[in-house]
């Protein structure tokens, strides 16, 4: 059966993607550079390459059932199963192992629904969720560390160091919400007990501060256009997968 979905198709590519037609060429070329399409025991797979990333990245993009989007690429609901666990971890971006010294880094965790209980726990909004810390760079707004899911019910400044996000950051300068106290992060200033308002000084600071840190809920918010992360039905590792996956495709969509 043929499908209605194809990456031979440009016109399909930037809406089931986020990426224009030569942000995609560029992730295919990578992708194959770090092995993905190498031959595997068994049958071959029944679309090329650049249609089986085209299928991972449209079930991530509207988070569709496999029972909706398989007849769309012509394959067995089971087939295109099979492609997002194989092909999904391969996505991953590599996070950033050296910095300079003067770069600044914004860190902040989203909650996902998520229905594998086993890697969630009910949050605030009494949804099960997993708390994801993601580092970006301050000036470029690129991803730079993701560290690993975390229970929801798991406060940001425990979930900083329990993801290995910490970890991957070293000793750079990084920005944080007031949520990451006693963490060695730069936060906002508090007023003290008794004190009713900020010195002037103090008031820009945190001013400043606020702008700078916005950009990473923008972040977010270009990130979660991929609808998975608003309800992920993946099991497992599947939700991790799909965050570096996710963070691989955004920084390819916004540098180009």
């Amino acid at each position: 059966m043929a499908g209605v979905i194809t990456a031979s198709e440009p016109s399909c590519i930037s809406p089931f993607t986020g990426l224009s037609p030569r942000q995609f060429n560029k992730l295919i070329t990578a992708l194959r550079r770090e092995d993905a399409d190498a031959v595997r025991r068994g049958r071959p797979w029944s679309l090329p390459l650049e249609d089986r990333v085209l299928l991972v990245a449209t079930y991530w993009r509207t988070n569709r059932t496999l029972r909706q989007l398989a007849p769309l690429f012509g394959v067995s609901k089971s087939a295109a199963d099979r492609i997002i666990d194989h092909l999904g971890p391969s996505f991953a971006f590599q996070p950033r192992r050296r910095f300079w010294k003067d770069t600044v880094l914004i860190v902040d965790g989203t909650l996902v629904p998520t229905r594998d209980h086993t890697v969630a726990e009910q949050s605030k909004n009494y949804r099960y969720s997993t708390n994801h810390q993601v580092v970006i760079d301050a000036d470029t707004r690129l991803v730079v560390a993701v560290g690993r899911p975390v229970p929801s019910n798991r406060n940001d400044c425990r979930a900083w160091e329990l993801s290995g996000a910490k970890g991957a950051v070293g000793r750079i300068t990084v920005i944080a919400d007031g949520g990451y106290r006693g963490t060695g992060l730069v936060i906002p200033h508090r007023r003290g007990r008794g004190q009713a308002e900020l010195l002037a000084w103090k008031e820009e600071h945190t001013a400043s501060h606020r702008k700078i840190r916005a950009r990473v809920e923008h972040t977010f918010a270009r990130m979660k256009t991929w609808k998975i992360l608003r309800d992920c039905r993946l099991k497992g590792d599947g939700v991790h997968h799909a965050m570096l996956g996710i963070a691989r495709l955004h920084n390819l969509a916004l540098a180009g």
